[in-house]
């Protein structure tokens, strides 16, 4: 027997972390690339032929991203959402409609909903080329200035920033559409009394990501949003508190294990948006032995940053940073060993690999929202390998043992797939992708009948045995391409 689906629900915002790592993981193994054939392997270029199930799995996936959105909605394409949460801010005069509810429940945490954004961005900028190729990068980069639009307006000033509208405790007490919210949504901010650190770098980290995105495509929106992360960055370096001592009552949620990672992850993505040498020199010369863990292999997640940093770094070592100093060259090349002993933990035949792993092959580290590590590390894998590829970086080393890229691609392919459906059970954990996934999933939205009339108590819905009414599916048309 299943655990019903009002035992135990998802955790807030990990699914959409799932969802965007995804997103990479399913259009780079959907796309074969083009290049030139050597015993390096192809170097990534252009998109190549389209395999089906990556592309139609990427579709679903993006849709997500619709279905969380808050406010009022624009060009909607799931039937089942209206516009909700229009006077979210009205309080402090400010208007924070958009943004994106956490996974199943209705409130705005700003601490994951900026990572969301960072990862977004990331995929974005080493993939648009291939997610334009299944008709997904408009789609993507609307959903990733949905939530942008709503950072900008979080951050009136340099040191304020709104971390999160909604009081979970109430929203817990209800079940109920968004569409029909009428309890009360409080907001909380940081600022110079009351700081925030890791939130505060977090946000400048996407708004520094997300300024790449849009340089090409509205300039001025672009210089907009590295302005609020660079001063971001400033206020977080400047007053070093973590977001849940400030805020207690906040460490039953997104509860922070500490703002060093979120720091050297912002500078990073600053010096990618800005090329101040500044920046660089802050995550290896002054931060990078005390911050980050060098030579100590991490997960990825929402609240650990460090191999997420390790990689984005060892692209610069890989690809060289313009006019770095040799300290500066140095301390990338921890970043990248670092890397290089993440990914050694992931392959399954490295003398180094994590054991901790299902029978089907699976990475597991945590009971508790079990996907967010091996797609998270798919992501990560999946980026080296094209680093790798791109620098024309034959091999690593794994104490003695020799592999190369296309052993990542290989692992991060083989999470994807265990996803999709290659499992156990034969079920697909992507919802909408497949003949068979959940169908009870805890989500306010997705269970609620569109005509039903709940008011707060509708949790027969919640209870209900049946399947879910709503899900975000939609019927997906491709054009092939040749390699």
């Amino acid at each position: 027997m299943g655990a019903s689906k009002y035992t135990k629900g998802c955790t807030g915002w990990l699914i959409v972390l799932i969802v965007a790592a995804f997103v990479v993981t399913a259009v780079v193994v959907s796309l074969r690339k083009k290049g030139h054939h050597s015993d390096m392997g192809p170097v990534p270029g252009p998109p190549g032929a389209i395999t089906q199930k990556y592309a139609d799995a990427l579709s679903v996936a993006v849709q997500f991203f619709q279905v969380q959105q808050s406010g009022k909605l624009v060009n909607n394409k799931i039937s089942w959402r209206g516009d909700s949460a229009l006077n979210d801010g009205s309080l402090a005069g400010l208007d924070l409609s958009k943004g994106m509810y956490d996974a199943g429940d209705h409130i705005k945490f700003g601490f994951p909903m900026a990572f969301t954004a960072t990862l977004l961005s990331w995929a974005i900028l080493e993939y648009g080329d291939q997610m334009s190729a299944v008709n997904q990068l408009v789609p993507a980069q609307e959903s990733l200035k949905w939530i942008t639009d709503y950072l900008i307006n979080a951050h009136p000033s340099d040191s304020i920033l709104y971390i999160q509208v909604g009081d979970p405790d109430l929203d817990h007490q209800c079940w109920q559409r968004p569409e029909e919210m009428t309890e009360k949504r409080p907001l909380i901010q940081i600022n110079k009394k009351n700081p925030g650190t890791e939130v505060a770098a977090e946000t400048a980290a996407a708004m520094s990501a997300a300024s790449l995105v849009f340089k090409g495509i509205n300039s001025s929106y672009s210089d907009l949003l590295l302005q609020h992360a660079q001063n971001l960055f400033t206020f977080a370096d400047g007053h070093k508190v973590s977001y849940t001592i400030t805020y207690p009552e906040l460490q039953k949620y997104y509860n922070s294990t500490g703002y060093e990672d979120e720091l050297l992850w912002a500078a990073s993505w600053l010096y990618h948006a800005t090329g101040d040498q500044s920046y660089l020199s802050y995550v290896t010369v002054q931060n990078g032995e005390s911050f980050a863990d060098w030579g100590r292999p991490t997960w990825f997640s929402w609240d650990d940053k460090r191999s997420g940093t390790q990689v984005l770094l060892s692209r610069l070592n890989l690809f060289g940073a313009k006019d770095s100093t040799n300290a500066e060259n140095k301390g990338l090349g921890m970043y990248r060993m670092t890397a290089e002993a993440i990914m050694c933990g992931l392959l399954p035949d490295s003398p180094t690999s994590t054991s901790s792993r299902t029978d089907g092959g699976l990475v597991w580290i945590d009971e508790w929202n079990a996907l967010q590590h091996p797609i998270a590390a798919s992501f990560l894998a999946v980026l080296y390998s094209d680093y790798m590829l791109t620098s024309r970086t034959p091999t690593f080393s794994c104490s003695g043992v020799t592999f190369s890229s296309s052993d990542l691609r290989k692992f991060a392919m083989s999470q994807a797939d265990y996803v999709l459906g290659n499992n156990p059970m034969g079920m697909s954990y992507l919802i909408g992708y497949g003949d068979k996934y959940p169908k009870q999933v805890h989500h306010r939205g997705a269970s609620i009948p569109v005509n039903a009339n709940t008011g707060c108590d509708g949790f027969q819905w919640l209870k209900s045995p049946n399947p879910n009414p709503n899900v975000a599916v939609v019927l997906f048309c491709w054009r092939s391409f040749q390699e």
